[in-house]
């Protein structure tokens, strides 16, 4: 079977990006022929080269097409824009697919796979990544109310359109299932329609975060004696970093050997830089390979994942929760949706409300005063990522919706 993945930033392992589809992918390639339309973003950002930019058997069509995190919205739009162009074209040109796979976000790449499979007469199964329009509504990027509605029908036509479609969280699939049109009206599809699959972790590369590799890294950033605190991975203005770092500089007086490590980068960085240029308690670590972060969680006692409180978070999929939990790290996370529920349920997190420093001050005291509990928070956590997070098992739930969604046509 022939499958066509639209996708704009695709990553491999030696990028500081979770490689959530080079997984898949390579799970796919054994069996299938894959076409990957993307863009070649990520791989001038590799930090390392262990690893092929596109798995074994997968063919693929590069965009150069630039992004950056740090983008204003109009430039953002012009990538977005080039890219769907790009990826119509291109899509127009390779031998037909028996199924498309089209991935969110941002949107754009979701409407060029539809356009395609419109086009040439095939299924298409739309991965919803990110709740788009809805965030980028809720950040402020998108003022206008008439693309704002001109957004959602796009959203709405592309739900219709799809043979199947996959989220990352059950919090997801509910939103879609529910969507709600622009005016007013609720519609509904079977429940069959709506698939989740957890963005997952790679436990084998979590396997490489050794006792060795730990104590590496701990002599190297001298952090022997050390409490760790970690957030990991983007700086942006949804993750509520400068709530972290109020956090970090409530703590520090009174706890002189805990350290927060700030690793990534992002539209914050400039704070997080001038947070550790005052406190010594606070450092910036540079972004990591996706194969060596797993060493970097297992150092932690604790990792954090902050969202601002917006309703459109609650549902997000975030990839250090997964990666955190393998290694046996336990998380705080800020989003009162799916990921509190998943936390408390298994007893490996807690729940602290988003951009409340002083409440994540004092939860990180007490856990602090409670070496056991979190201990035993960490190996929960790495149960539960044993039995749900495994990206091999995910990787054949996807091949089945694609094999099933070919088949339907």
């Amino acid at each position: 079977m022939h499958i066509a993945v639209f996708s704009q930033h695709h990553t491999n392992p030696d990028c500081p990006a979770t490689s959530r589809h080079y997984t898949l992918l390579a799970h796919l390639a054994r069996t299938h022929r894959i076409t990957l339309i993307t863009t070649n973003t990520w791989e001038r950002l590799r930090i390392t080269h262990r690893y092929p930019w596109i798995p074994e058997g997968v063919e693929v069509r590069n965009a150069a097409v630039s992004y950056e995190n740090k983008m204003g919205v109009g430039r953002r739009l012009l990538s977005f824009g080039r890219y769907a162009a790009y990826a119509i074209r291109e899509g127009l040109c390779i031998d037909t697919p028996d199924v498309i796979w089209g991935i969110s976000t941002p949107l754009t790449a979701a409407w060029a796979a539809a356009q395609v499979a419109r086009l040439r007469g095939v299924p298409w199964v739309f991965e919803v990544q990110d709740l788009w329009p809805a965030f980028p509504i809720a950040m402020g990027a998108v003022p206008n109310k008439w693309a704002q509605r001109r957004l959602h029908q796009m959203e709405y036509g592309l739900y219709r359109s799809a043979q199947h479609i996959v989220t990352l969280s059950p919090d997801m699939s509910s939103t879609v299932t529910e969507a709600e049109l622009a005016k007013g009206r609720k519609w509904r599809f079977g429940e069959g329609k709506v698939t989740t699959i957890l963005n997952g972790t790679d436990l084998e590369l979590a396997a490489l975060a050794t006792d060795e590799a730990v104590a590496t890294l701990r002599q190297e950033y001298d952090l022997q004696n050390r409490r760790v605190i970690l957030y990991a991975g983007t700086f942006g203005r949804a993750n509520d970093i400068p709530t972290l770092l109020a956090a970090a500089e409530q703590l520090a007086d009174d706890h002189p050997t805990l350290v927060w490590l700030f690793m990534g980068h992002g539209y914050d960085e400039p704070l997080v830089q001038a947070a550790a240029a005052r406190c010594v308690a606070i450092r910036l670590v540079p972004p990591q390979a996706r194969h060596a972060v797993f060493a970097w969680f297992r150092l932690a006692d604790l990792s954090v994942v902050s969202f601002l409180g917006l309703p459109v978070l609650d549902a997000n999929s975030p990839a250090k929760l997964y990666d955190s939990l393998a290694v046996g790290t336990p998380v705080i996370v800020t989003n009162p949706g799916w990921t509190k529920e998943l936390v408390e349920a298994h007893n490996c997190g807690w729940y602290v409300p988003a951009s409340n420093a002083s409440a994540l001050a004092e939860r990180v005291a007490e856990l602090l005063a409670e070496p056991a509990t979190v201990l035993a928070a960490g190996q929960a956590g790495q149960q539960v990522a044993q039995h749900y997070f495994d990206r091999q098992q995910l990787a054949a739930t996807m091949q089945n919706i694609l094999e099933q969604s070919a088949k339907q046509q």
